[in-house]
């Protein structure tokens, strides 16, 4: 009883509030730099956008506040409720927003905006974990997986009929939860097998292949489509080791005589011969399949068509699908195509970190962003700003303050007395890394320029508002962990 009427605040974990109190307040004094001109002192000013991030700064205080104080098994209760909320929210936006750069997902409140994309985050997280609590609910089972799965795709496919290919992206980030909870590891390895066909079969697919007239692209992924697969049979089929041996043999000897004939007798494209190797390996696969019935056998045989089929689909949805600004920012990111406006942004951040050198310029000293060199770089960009004005500095200490705030959000999440506690604490902790590291990335040409905010750093109610409904909802659920 003595537990129980103990309030909700004193049970809040101290470290993860006082490491967003810090990222707050870095983050507000990256927006006064960023925003503000030389001479310009007033930083309170509502009319400025120093004083408006400080407003929304006190309201998600206030928010984070009245979060705590509510019982924690509300969150659990209406989840459902708080979903499709959202998703009627997100179906509506783009009929009633305003066109901001392409865009149809900033809805107009008065003198302010909303997105409600960033909310969709947490209500997303808060559907997931309470289906994934159901009793006997397990991603291992095909049925569970399918269902754990719509309930992200469709906030998804909502987001992208705003145009908002950033935000919806953001949702890939619940895999990692997924993987947590049970999803099979192979189907984690077919997502990074897809992303490495794409990299390595668009980046080089004007590298010319020695000897030969293909190129590099085309021939090293459908090998590598050879090698997973041979890779997978040694892992998921026991005691088929001379299967392995003899894919193998087939392989290299297919290799060798393809690459001899082109450079030694006539010039030809030998990606050819490496496609019906492919499919010679998927028909062997398919072949085991029938005369053992082994379901290994088949699903690996999918692998290997379905890999084929991703790598020429890639290709044909980035040269007659995608807009030629999307096809540029890859194209520029993977290093195939060099085109000034779509690297400016880049461009110019990198030069605004690089020029802050050990320690930085200063506060208010950074002549990249008082000169207005760095579109968006109090928004998207506002990492640069801190690079330039604290330097390496400072930049690393920003990093050291979001790593610290994910390994206690992991701890938290470990430590949960319920599925919901920690299926909720994993939601939260993998959007917070995905945006770390595709903000930073894309701010120091690592990643593509795909759009979302830094959290607690970038400018902005709704992006600000949208973390803090994901912290203090699990900061209030560990609160109450010890009267469950």
């Amino acid at each position: 009883m003595r537990e129980k009427n103990i309030n909700p605040i004193f049970r809040t974990d101290g470290w993860v509030l006082l490491l967003y109190v810090l990222l707050l307040t870095f983050g507000w004094f990256s927006v006064c730099g960023a925003s503000h001109n030389i001479g310009d002192v007033d930083f309170f000013s509502f009319e400025s956008r120093t004083g408006k991030q400080l407003v929304w700064i006190a309201c998600s205080l206030g928010l984070g506040g009245i979060i705590l104080m509510i019982e924690d098994r509300y969150y659990e209760i209406l989840a459902d409720v708080f979903y499709w909320l959202m998703m009627l929210l997100l179906f509506i936006t783009p009929f009633i927003a305003h066109d901001v750069k392409g865009s149809r997902s900033w809805i107009p409140l008065g003198p302010v905006s909303l997105q409600p994309a960033e909310f969709a985050k947490c209500a997303t997280a808060l559907a997931l974990a309470k289906l994934i609590n159901q009793y006997g609910f397990t991603l291992n089972r095909r049925r569970c997986l399918l269902r754990a799965a719509a309930l992200v795709v469709l906030p998804f496919l909502l987001i992208v009929m705003q145009k908002e290919t950033g935000s919806a992206l953001v949702f890939c980030a619940f895999s990692l939860m997924f993987y947590r909870e049970g999803m099979p590891g192979c189907i984690l390895f077919c997502a990074v097998a897809a992303v490495v066909y794409f990299v390595v079969g668009i980046g080089y697919s004007l590298t010319p292949l020695p000897g030969t007239a293909g190129d590099v692209g085309e021939f090293a992924v459908l090998n590598l489509i050879w090698l997973f697969s041979v890779a997978m049979v040694r892992v998921y089929v026991p005691r088929q080791s001379e299967h392995v041996q003899r894919l193998l043999l087939v392989g290299v000897a297919v290799n060798v005589l393809a690459w001899s004939a082109s450079a030694l007798f006539v010039k030809f494209d030998i990606s050819w011969a490496i496609i019906a190797l492919d499919v010679f390996t998927a028909a062997y696969l398919g072949w085991m399949w029938a005369g053992q019935r082994l379901t290994q056998w088949f699903l690996i045989a999918v692998f290997t068509i379905s890999s084929m089929g991703f790598l020429y689909l890639s290709d044909f949805t980035l040269n007659h699908v995608m807009k030629g600004y999307q096809r540029t920012r890859i194209c520029v990111l993977l290093g195939i195509e060099e085109d000034r406006d779509a690297a400016y942004n880049v461009n110019q951040s990198k030069i605004a970190i690089g020029s802050g050198g050990l320690t930085g310029k200063g506060f208010m000293n950074g002549t990249q962003t008082k000169l207005d060199y760095v579109p968006e770089q109090d928004t998207d960009f506002i990492f640069c700003t801190v690079g330039e004005e604290e330097g390496f500095v400072g930049a690393s200490a920003v990093l050291l303050l979001f790593l610290a705030l994910i390994l206690r959000l992991l701890v938290l999440a470990e430590r949960q007395a319920t599925v919901f506690g920690r299926v909720f604490g994993y939601c939260v902790l993998s959007i917070l890394l995905f945006h770390v590291f595709i903000n930073i990335g894309m701010v120091t040409g690592l990643a593509p320029v795909i759009g979302i905010p830094l959290p607690f750093f970038s400018y902005g109610g709704s992006s600000l508002w949208g973390f803090t409904l994901l912290l203090f909802i699990f900061l209030r659920i560990d609160a109450g962990r010890k009267r469950r």
